[in-house]
């Protein structure tokens, strides 16, 4: 209803802002003309609806040859669509070092932003492996008849993109929130006998919230589950074609982002101004570009987002070893073929340190010398999956990991055969 009022005032100050900054018109060339451009600019921004974003990643340099990039869905769900990024060229060399690049999911959260906020992760991945990324649908836009869709459906998702893949050649990279239920899908699979992920990279993610909590953390375990429940959930309006589904309203987490750091966001939109008065162009479109992002959310579905309060955050059930999916316990203990890698953020306010590294104490059964932990000096909760540190501190030793569990896996596989050879002779 707020942005079906202010469409109007949205609209106009978009045509004033553009009306005072167009170069060569006359009313760019009134005294203060910079200042009414920008400060309409500045409305617009702050007041317009923000669809989803686009990865918009059309080639990446394999081997110093630029390979052109076709975004493909390798699957679809109600809730998710997976995504493979399929790289090309016409060079017989490169195409044969695509085809011995690691194979790599890029599990991205469902916890108020589009996918697409990964887009940093997976540009840089695909320089040098091959890539499919979970998508996951604005609830709002799923109808109603396609059902529900709970914490214990999204590690039943997770294990089917993993089977459809192909668990032996798999790399998984998790990034915060879906740790917890790609340590769940993984554990349940090695519990069941199947084949395990090679690796399983696991980001800024709240395995155990008990270890040093944050107040993320204590405003999801300070109050019942029904307050959440109650203030926190509301049903998507007739003009959607989810109409009737229970979510939490994407922009409910909007106002929770911004209410972190309230300053931040005030300074940023201010500096922005001050980039168009001056006529720095430069810094104002790298403001557009990250806000294009971050004020872009999505609704997610009232039981997985109650799940997640209650099990995660309420109840601890996955480090105390009692989270049941599906009548089966999540026993990370059972993981034994798959090398782990955990990545913090040192000044990360979302997911205090320590609670990712949780994850080397559950997956007792994992060799120690196939286990690794990362602190990032110096970033924050974004700032080890995307950004400058991303791509020159993090990226390099994500490789790194993946080829070492990638050689580890083709030397194992390689005494099988000689083993089995040598037993047919």
């Amino acid at each position: 209803m707020n942005r079906a009022l202010l469409g109007p005032v949205t609209q106009l100050a978009h045509s004033y802002s553009q009306i005072f900054s167009a170069p060569g018109g006359w009313l760019s060339q009134l005294p203060g003309a910079s200042r009414f451009g920008a400060g309409y600019e500045l409305l617009y921004q702050i007041s317009r609806n923000y669809e989803k974003p686009k990865f918009g990643i059309h080639s990446v340099d394999v081997d110093g040859a630029t390979a052109p990039v076709v975004e493909q869905t390798a699957l679809a769900k109600p809730f998710c669509r997976l995504l493979r990024f399929k790289r090309y060229s016409d060079k017989a060399d490169v195409i044969a070092t695509m085809k011995r690049d690691p194979v790599v999911l890029v599990v991205a959260p469902l916890s108020g932003h589009h996918a697409t906020l990964v887009r940093d992760t997976v540009r840089s991945l695909l320089s040098g492996h091959k890539v499919y990324v979970t998508d996951w649908i604005d609830a709002r836009l799923v109808p109603l008849d396609q059902g529900s869709f709970t914490l214990d459906d999204y590690v039943g998702y997770i294990r089917e993109f993993i089977q459809h893949i192909g668990a032996q050649q798999l790399h998984i990279v998790s990034v915060c929130q879906p740790a917890v239920p790609v340590l769940a899908a993984v554990a349940l699979m090695a519990a069941a006998g199947e084949a395990e992920p090679r690796s399983l990279t696991l980001m800024g993610a709240p395995i155990d919230p008990r270890r040093n909590p944050n107040g993320v953390n204590d405003f999801a375990a300070g109050k019942p589950l029904s307050w959440f429940e109650s203030r926190l959930v509301h049903e998507v309006p007739v003009n959607y074609p989810g109409r009737g589904r229970r979510v939490c309203p994407g922009f409910l987490q909007h106002a929770a982002f911004i209410s972190m750091n309230p300053v931040r966001h005030m300074s940023s939109h201010w500096d922005y101004y001050r980039h168009l008065v001056q006529g720095d162009l430069d810094d104002a479109e790298a403001h557009r570009r990250f806000y294009d992002e971050y004020n872009a959310v999505l609704d997610m579905p009232a039981e997985y987002y109650l799940d997640c309060i209650r099990i995660v955050f309420q109840q601890h059930l996955l480090p105390r070893g009692l989270w049941q999916v599906g009548g089966e316990r999540v026993a990370p203990e059972a993981i034994t073929n798959a090398s782990l890698l955990t990545i913090e953020g040192e000044l990360d306010d979302i997911t205090g340190l320590g609670q990712t590294q949780a994850a080397h104490d559950l997956c007792s059964g994992i060799p120690a010398d196939r286990k690794r932990h990362l602190t990032v000096e110096g970033a924050g909760h974004y700032g080890i999956f995307s950004g400058r540190r991303w791509r020159e501190s993090v990226y390099p030793q994500v490789r790194e990991f993946i080829a070492a569990a990638e050689g580890i896996r083709r030397r194992k596989h390689g005494r099988s055969q000689l083993q089995i050879v040598g037993g047919l002779t």
